[in-house]
């Protein structure tokens, strides 16, 4: 009987195949939120790019950052880092049903633009040219005249979450969130992650070379997510249907026009 997890495994391999028999490539990218001070998990995630020399995108909160975590990232071959806009609270009406933003209407534009440039230099600081000029909004929310002033500010750069969505220049997004969010927060399972991917990987054989990025948040993971890891880049970051670009690459790519569809 095939489990869910070999399923998985066959149905990723199957549709990396079909790229590799085309001479093309995938482009996969990682990217994990609310990063602050080393951890145990932390130190996990980081074995793993390791090891399967995959860059790992740490979206850092400025206000919360401690030199303990620059230290702990500055002989990490591939671990970068990007801004999680400045103290990752929400500043929306829950009870207007508003979702959660730290970067939406409620803020005095001028007032928000002023911290996230504090939280852009403290990130300079901390970690050197670790830090790409990118803004993860927490929640993965920014509201529209925010991201229009980010290049203001010197963050050209942008990466929110979405199942689809056309990229704009400096946009790179992310894609697959492995976490269940809601109630108990644990691994989304094994045919969840099948059907995610299995969408997104559909979708890349007939358009351009958007990268697809996978979206964890160490801090919250359980077993479940850890072992995710370990079985998804067994496969993703060695197959010769995948590509897994330079971090810092990606976001200056980004700035270029999509490319066209290549045919079947």
């Amino acid at each position: 009987m095939t489990t869910d997890l070999q399923r998985f495994q066959r149905e990723l391999t199957r549709h990396l195949d079909w790229f590799a028999e085309r001479n093309r490539k995938v482009r996969f990218w990682w990217r994990d939120d609310d990063a602050i001070e080393p951890t145990p998990a932390l130190d996990r995630m980081l074995d793993l790019a390791n090891r399967h020399n995959v860059d790992l995108a740490l979206a850092v909160i400025p206000k919360a950052a401690t030199e303990a975590l620059a230290e702990r990232l500055t002989t990490e071959p591939h671990a970068l880092v990007l801004q999680h806009g400045w103290q990752h609270k929400n500043f929306q009406r829950k009870d207007l049903g508003e979702k959660a933003a730290e970067l939406g209407s409620r803020r005095d534009p001028d007032e928000l633009m002023a911290e996230l440039s504090a939280g852009k230099t403290r990130l300079e600081t901390l970690f050197g040219d670790k830090f790409i000029p990118a803004m993860v909004p927490p929640w993965n929310r920014i509201a529209p005249g925010i991201r229009r002033r980010l290049p203001e500010i010197g963050l050209p750069g942008l990466s929110t979450f979405t199942w689809y969505h056309f990229p704009k220049a400096s946009q790179v997004q992310s894609h697959v969130d492995i976490l269940k969010w809601k109630k108990q927060v644990r691994f989304i399972g094994w045919e969840s992650a099948r059907l995610r991917f299995d969408l997104q990987l559909t979708r890349r054989q007939n358009t351009g070379g958007e990268p697809l990025g996978l979206l964890t948040h160490h801090l919250a993971h359980d077993e479940g997510c850890f072992e995710f890891l370990e079985v998804f880049l067994e496969i993703a970051a060695h197959h010769e249907g995948a590509d897994w670009p330079d971090v810092k690459e990606l976001f200056d790519l980004s700035l270029e026009p999509t490319s066209e569809p290549v045919a079947a």
